[in-house]
């Protein structure tokens, strides 16, 4: 039985599981602490290290409950990696709100590890770009953050190619601490940012990717290929776009082929899906998400798939052949 791999964060020196777990959606929305702290007890004893939050999951309480899971669980620090993010704000006033001020981000992150009951994150991202703030602002804000300890590694989550690099340059012409990963949405639904765009940049500043959304918001399991199931994501408010995408043809032919690939390699859909993300040598880790804790287990079993995920096989998904 294949075990957890770890790969570097870009250049840098951090190893992250090849599969990680994020808290996205369900901390908070559809699980309490009880489901919480056995979904993160099942993906650690899979061998996963790091586990992704953000400050607007459930307006702070994915960042509460995970916190909580953390103390009741104990690990030693130095062997588990936590990220949060910064950009929608869960305060609503006129600095606090879609920005990447320096005001919002220093107080940020100490609201932020209030709430996890840390001392530092491992990994602070930019959960978007904001075009109302100098990046310079941003870049000498996250620098500080650092520099004071609050965290060790900043990046960006859904930026475009050229701000990434903009905000690299700042910090090198400053000596600064420079951005490390992107955390860009990645599936076999949506591929041209991470295979395209940012190209380059693995190369030119060697940038780390930790990916999010590696089942299509769960169109990848082929679930919805008959329906939409009652309590599913796609059933959820906000989430109808997921109904949309099962309306193009394209889109269909690709969730048939992960299912039909699955279906040779006798595995989940699921673990295909998050095998072909993992595939990708410039994906550093590949956040999975889960309602339940026998999901996880599923989902971390993706490791073992991505042995057998031949050239072939690879191809045929990506709808080469």
């Amino acid at each position: 039985m294949a075990e957890m791999t770890y790969r570097r964060l870009g250049r840098s020196g951090l190893k992250v599981s090849t599969l990680s777990y994020g808290s996205w959606v369900t901390f908070g929305g559809q699980q309490g602490l009880d489901a919480v702290t056995e979904s993160m007890a099942a993906a650690h004893d899979a061998g996963c290290n790091f586990f992704d939050n953000a400050e607007a999951y459930a307006g702070g309480e994915s960042e509460r409950l995970m916190g909580q899971a953390l103390q009741e669980f104990g690990w030693a620090r130095e062997t588990y990696v936590i990220s949060t993010k910064f950009y929608w704000g869960i305060v609503d006033d006129v600095n606090t709100k879609f920005t990447l001020n320096r005001k919002y981000l220093l107080q940020g992150i100490d609201r932020a590890l209030e709430r996890l009951q840390l001392d530092f994150v491992d990994l602070i991202y930019c959960h978007r770009a904001d075009a109302e703030t100098p990046i310079e602002e941003t870049v000498f804000a996250m620098h500080d953050i650092i520099s004071q300890g609050k965290a060790l590694y900043w990046g960006t989550s859904e930026w475009s190619a050229d701000e990434i690099r903009a905000a690299y340059e700042i910090a090198e012409r400053h000596h600064l601490h420079k951005p490390v990963m992107e955390q860009p949405e990645y599936n076999l639904l949506n591929r041209a940012k991470v295979e395209d765009e940012f190209a380059r940049l693995y190369t030119d500043i060697g940038l780390g990717t930790t990916t999010w959304s590696p089942l299509a918001g769960g169109l990848l399991t082929g679930k919805y290929l008959d329906g939409i199931p009652d309590g599913s994501r796609a059933s959820l408010q906000n989430h109808g776009y997921l109904q949309d995408r099962l309306q193009e043809q394209e889109a269909v032919a690709t969730i048939r082929r992960v299912v039909d690939v699955a279906s040779e390699l006798d595995c989940r859909p699921a673990q295909v899906a998050l095998a072909w993300c993992a595939a990708n040598p410039n994906v550093s880790s590949v956040i999975t998400g889960a309602s339940r804790s026998s999901q996880v287990v599923e989902n971390m079993e993706a490791i073992q798939v991505l042995d057998a995920l031949t050239p072939d096989l690879v191809a045929r998904l990506n709808g080469d052949t």
